[in-house]
């Protein structure tokens, strides 16, 4: 199964959590946050603007992006998790 966002919606797989500190030592599952960052896996249209035009987008297929913690709704297509995000709640494109 496939699943394509609709107009300004992202499709975004989050990055895993940390399993280990940098000194050394083991997060527990139960403790450990979701990062707010993670991979666009697919992206819509563009937003549907007043007066029926598409805007483009400024996020693209592969970029890793920041988002809100509490931000998006969480889907499960074939066993992976992921979000779906209106662009308007992504914070910022990390780039390298």
């Amino acid at each position: 199964m496939t699943i394509r966002p609709l107009f300004d919606h992202l499709l975004v797989e989050r990055d895993e959590a940390p399993q280990q500190t940098k000194s050394g030592l083991f997060i527990p599952s139960t403790s450990s946050e979701k990062p707010p960052q993670g991979t666009v896996k697919a992206v819509g249209r563009g937003q549907l603007k007043d007066n029926g035009e598409l805007r483009p987008l400024q996020v693209n297929e592969g970029d890793v992006v920041v988002f809100g913690k509490y931000d998006g709704t969480e889907i499960t297509v074939d066993g992976d998790k992921f979000l779906i995000l209106k662009e308007e709640n992504i914070l910022g494109i990390i780039e390298n």
